[in-house]
């Protein structure tokens, strides 16, 4: 069927095969070109690589002797993390601290009686208010979870609702401040006092607050000042004892020596005058005893300075003050303090020989009633947060607290009658996360420098956490830049860097990162593992014992040998993190050797991608003109077969 031959179908002497060949030939330049491309693109691609194997290893080792190094952290532990935890800023010092936590800082949460699941509230505006805090909306009426969600939607963060079942076939409504401490109390105004005293959440009671102190009352040194309580307080579980205390200390001029006495005044002597001779008596003179200084007066510090008075006669010290130049707040409750006693008075004994108590804002309160309410079914009353530190009780009305210990934040869980002891170290464990980071993209680029610069297959399957698509796309690289004089250099000067010894204040004792356990064989002297090729790669190892060890006793230490100023300008110029910046900055920095590499390839990707393009045209041209040419040529030949056929005809027809 190959040599039927059907006129405009198909060419008897098939030409299009003959141009195809021959075009073939002519495609081998672009060809080339074309492979060319596709090299200085893998290229490029290699070298981007490389520049973010770089910058990955810059940035590690920036982090490490940077503002932000990790050798400044601090972390806050907690021997009992369910009672007290915190954190810590850079600038926290180093320091141990026993707490114990008394109560922790709770908000108000109040809960209706049942109710009946159809119980419906009653339209109107209802107010409620958290502290200094206040919200105020009108309801149309509606079902308990209506009045719930309508409250919730406006309560943004101080208080919210919800409605729960406690008996069943019964519905209860809770409402909660969102706030924490004694002074954002829970109050009901309007219609919401009505809804609270008729759901059974509060009742209202008489007020047994005791204002004995408002404005600042000073007590001097030496003082004392007595505040009756009248009338008698009632017996209830909540009632508060509350003040506000300031100290004022005084210099001390009591050890100033007069010095000695200046003694009598003696008369002046007399005299006689005889015939123009004048004699004087001698001038009298008295001894002095010696002069003894008079003995120093005792100087007194005491913090017990609050008294309570009972009905019975006896008297107790409250818990000592603390020196503070702001007032301070005190908190106590009257059950734990009264020992069941009827209390009198409150007086303020001020036995110190140089330091005046101020005191403000001496209250009795109930600390379950607020506005004459108060609550029937309490889940939780407001109240603040009760601690001692050392020895020295604080208040706080939240349970996050900053401002007690500088630059440290501590957050209070539970209650707990034992001290916890709380430390304020250095994070040791995020110094030792970035330097395994930074040895990690110290290998990785290390391991790249290895297979682009030497063809050897070895190198590859040493790095045993390849995947085998990694694998097989490293071999596609293996020695593809194995004479680039940059890159060999730049992996000398690497692999010097990681061996090289570094000034610290511990000197010859802590120079080396083989004294931290980093080496590029970590194995213990003696031991019995064979030869490894692998190990003179320049591969960093970590010995994680050694390096613990290391973190735990000799942290400044270690941080000098990654980065320390050492001509005192307060800019890190040493170590080991600050030498490797120094030698990546050059290549992978704007305008770097990286930038100029792929710049270079750029312009002839370009180059190569413009003569493609010309090759194409000739291509064009070219393969245009064979086909006029055969065509004109198998044109000819019909031409020249039919003049053929028409003489054969006629020499047929002559010779019959």
């Amino acid at each position: 069927m190959s040599d039927i031959y059907i006129p405009g179908v198909k060419s008897r002497y098939d030409t299009d095969k003959l141009i195809e060949d021959l075009m073939k030939v002519e495609r081998i330049p672009k060809e080339r070109a074309q492979k060319n491309v596709e090299n200085l693109k893998t290229e490029k691609t290699t070298w981007q690589d490389i520049g973010r194997r770089m910058t990955s290893l810059r940035e590690s080792a920036r982090t490490l002797y940077s503002f932000q190094s990790p050798f400044t952290e601090r972390v806050v532990k907690s021997a009992d993390e369910s009672v007290i935890t915190g954190t810590a800023g850079r600038e926290a010092a180093e320091q141990e601290r026993s707490f114990i936590v008394k109560q922790i800082a709770t908000a108000d949460r109040f809960l209706s009686k049942p109710l009946p699941e159809n119980y419906t509230v009653a339209p109107g505006t209802y107010t409620f208010g958290v502290g200094k805090d206040s919200l105020s909306f009108a309801f149309r009426g509606g079902s308990l979870k209506d009045f719930a969600e309508a409250l919730n939607k406006r309560g943004r963060d101080i208080i919210r609702s919800d409605v729960i079942t406690v008996e069943p076939g019964t519905k209860s409504l809770i409402i909660e401040s969102l706030k924490t401490g004694s002074v954002n109390r829970l109050s009901f105004k309007e219609d919401a006092e009505k809804l609270a005293l008729t759901t059974g959440m509060v009742e209202k009671i008489d007020s047994v607050s005791r204002n004995l102190v408002k404005e600042p009352v000073t007590v001097p040194a030496g003082g004392s000042k007595q505040f009756p309580i009248g009338p008698t307080l009632p017996n209830r579980s909540g009632l508060m004892l509350s003040y506000e205390i300031a100290t004022t200390v005084k210099p001390d001029t009591s050890n100033q020596d007069p010095g000695p006495p200046s003694g009598p005044e003696i008369p002046v002597p007399g005299s006689i005058t005889y015939g123009g001779i004048t004699i004087e008596n001698d001038p009298a003179t008295i001894t002095l005893p010696p002069y003894t200084p008079p003995p120093q007066p005792k100087q007194i510090d005491t913090f017990d300075v609050i008294q309570l008075s009972f009905s019975d006669g006896t008297t107790k010290r409250l818990p000592p003050i603390s020196d503070a130049t702001e007032y301070k707040n005190y908190q106590y409750k009257l059950a734990d303090i009264s020992d069941g006693k009827t209390i009198t008075s409150i007086s303020v004994v001020n036995g110190n020989t140089h330091r005046d108590i101020n005191i403000q804002n001496l209250r009795i309160y109930d600390s379950e009633a607020n506005e004459g309410l108060r609550p029937l079914n309490p889940v939780s009353t407001a109240q603040d947060a009760i601690l001692t530190m050392d020895g020295i009780q604080v208040n706080r009305p939240s349970n996050t607290i900053d401002d007690l210990i500088p630059s440290v934040t501590l957050t209070l869980k539970d209650s707990s009658e034992k001290p916890v002891k709380i430390n304020v170290e250095p994070d040791r464990q995020a110094s030792k996360d970035a330097i395994i980071s930074l040895v990690a993209n110290y290998n990785r680029l290390l391991a790249d420098l290895n297979v682009l610069t030497r063809n050897d297959d070895k190198i590859i399957l040493e790095l045993s956490y390849l995947s085998k698509e990694e694998q097989d796309e490293m071999k596609k690289k293996l020695g593809s830049l194995q004479g680039d004089s940059t890159l060999n250099t730049f992996k000398s000067t690497l692999q010097r860097l990681a061996t090289s010894s570094y000034p610290t204040s511990l000197e010859r004792e802590m120079a080396m990162l083989a004294q931290i356990g980093i080496s590029t064989d970590a194995r213990k002297a003696g031991s019995s593992q064979g030869y490894d090729a692998s190990r003179l790669r320049g591969y960093l190892e970590i010995d994680e014992k050694v390096l613990d060890q290391a973190l735990q006793s000799k942290l400044p230490a270690i941080k000098e040998l990654f980065g320390k100023d050492t001509d005192g300008d307060l800019i890190v110029d040493s170590g080991f993190a600050f030498s490797l910046d120094n030698l990546i900055r050059p290549y992978v920095q704007t305008g770097g050797i990286i930038a100029l590499k792929t710049s270079g390839l750029d312009n002839r990707i370009g180059q190569e991608e413009k003569r493609i393009e010309s090759l194409d045209k000739q291509l064009a041209a070219k393969e245009q003109s064979l086909k006029q040419q055969y065509g004109k040529m198998e044109g000819a030949l019909n031409s020249m077969e039919k003049t053929s056929s028409s003489l054969d005809q006629f020499s047929k027809s002559s010779n019959q």
